[in-house]
Formats: C-alpha cells, sequence, structure tokens
C-alpha cells in the first residue's frame, strides 16, 4: 500500500496561489535551508503527482534547471491526471506561476543548464490517467512501491483533499497574507482532523509543517455530516455576532 502525500506551499491565511494561480510570494521567505528540506522530502517520491497545467509548466522549467530541486522532479517518473487526456509533446500556455518562477529565479539567465540532463526525457514519458480521480488514486496506493508525491496544482491539490485519500499533507507555511486567491480546503464537505507529525522553522520565516490525515475522521460519515450540520449554523451565529 502506497502513501499519498500533498506537497504544497501555502500562505498565513490558507491560499496556494493568488486570484489567477500567482506564486511569487513565496519566494521571499524561500531560503536555502527552506529548500534543502523540501529537496530532502521530495527525494523520497517513488512518483509526482500533478494535474496537466501544472505538468506543462514543470516540463518547460525544469528540465533546463541548475537548481537544487531539478533533479528529484527530472528523475522520478510523472503521473499526470486529466479529465481530458493529452499529449505531453505539445507545450501548454504557460501560467501565472510559471511566469512568476522564470521572472525571480532566471533574472539574467541565472539557474540554467547549458545542457539538458539525460534525465529530462522523462518529461516527455510520463503515465497519464483519465477517468474518475479517486478510483485512479486508490489504484495508485494499492501498488507497492515508494510515496506518491502530490504537487498540485491549485485545482488538482484541492480535488484531491476532497477525496479524502491524502495521508500526509507537507506544507510549507510562508508567513504572509494574501486577502484572496485559491485556497487548499475551500469548500470542504465535511470535518478533516489532522495530527501534526513534524513542525520546522527556517531562517526567512517560512515553517514547515506535517500533518497525518486520521483515520477516524474518514471512518464515520454519519458522524461527519452531524458535525458539520452543527457548525455552520454555529459560524454563522458567530458571524451575527
Amino acid at each position: 500500500m502506497r502513501k499519498l502525500i500533498l506537497k504544497m506551499s501555502i500562505t498565513l491565511d490558507g491560499f496556494v496561489g493568488g486570484p489567477n494561480g500567482e506564486i511569487d510570494w513565496i519566494f521571499k521567505t524561500m531560503s536555502e535551508d527552506a529548500a534543502a528540506w523540501t529537496v530532502d522530502k521530495i527525494s523520497l517520491a517513488g512518483a509526482h503527482l500533478m494535474g496537466r497545467k501544472t505538468f506543462n509548466d514543470m516540463a518547460a522549467y525544469w528540465p533546463n534547471s541548475s537548481e537544487a530541486f531539478a533533479a528529484p522532479m527530472n528523475e522520478i517518473p510523472k503521473i499526470v491526471f486529466s479529465t481530458k487526456g493529452f499529449n505531453p509533446s505539445q507545450k501548454g500556455e504557460s501560467s501565472a506561476a510559471l511566469k512568476d518562477a522564470i521572472r525571480i529565479n532566471r533574472a539574467d539567465g541565472n539557474n540554467m543548464v547549458s545542457t539538458l540532463p539525460p534525465s529530462a526525457r522523462s518529461w516527455t514519458e510520463p503515465k497519464v490517467i483519465t477517468g474518475d480521480l479517486t478510483e485512479g488514486i486508490r489504484e495508485l496506493k494499492e501498488q507497492s512501491g515508494k510515496e506518491l508525491v502530490a504537487h498540485g496544482g491549485a485545482n488538482f491539490a484541492h480535488n484531491l483533499v476532497q477525496t479524502g485519500l491524502i495521508d500526509e499533507f507537507w506544507l510549507l507555511t510562508h508567513p504572509v497574507a494574501i486577502g484572496r486567491g485559491l485556497g487548499l480546503f475551500a469548500g470542504l464537505k465535511r470535518l478533516m482532523h489532522l495530527k501534526p507529525i513534524e513542525t520546522k522553522i527556517f531562517s526567512a520565516g517560512a515553517v514547515a509543517h506535517i500533518y497525518r490525515s486520521e483515520i477516524e475522521a474518514r471512518s464515520d460519515p454519519s458522524r461527519r455530516t452531524a458535525d458539520m450540520e452543527r457548525i455552520g449554523p454555529e459560524r454563522e451565529a458567530g458571524r451575527e455576532r
């Protein structure tokens, strides 16, 4: 049985991207020690999971990157979820996140290799899964192997959360609030209980939090429904006060 992990950078107010997917808020507090922690974690993956748009961004970025993240991102197999299916050899439209990363990390041609590594070929050979997300994740988890590490984008991550199949959350919380954007936990239909198992503070202010999903929180849907029905009126009453 493989473990499913969601790794995301997130703001203090719970957003993983700005209203248009912007991630410029990440870089000011992405220090060397935070990057080293992230590299160590993603190197544990047996496969990187992502949605189609994030795959297009990463396939355009990591093959010619000299950053520390490049080796595990290039070398480890990719699994892409797309309801419509797609051709990995066809370049997609650049997102706001990709534009932010290039603008900030590659000013004056920095952080780029002159020759593509052999591992860059992995971006042309991803496994593509279409159809129902929940069923696809269940099938992957039933296989033997190392951890499945999901990266996003925001919509894919949000949909993963809704499946209730994530075993651990690796969240790098940046000390910034953006007020509005793409929320990771927005629209939850049930209570989600998470057990903190690791916290690490980095030099520029970002904080890594690792949470484990509590099995009990998934086992009794009738209790979850009752809890949400009770909390809803209480929340509304709090707003009125």
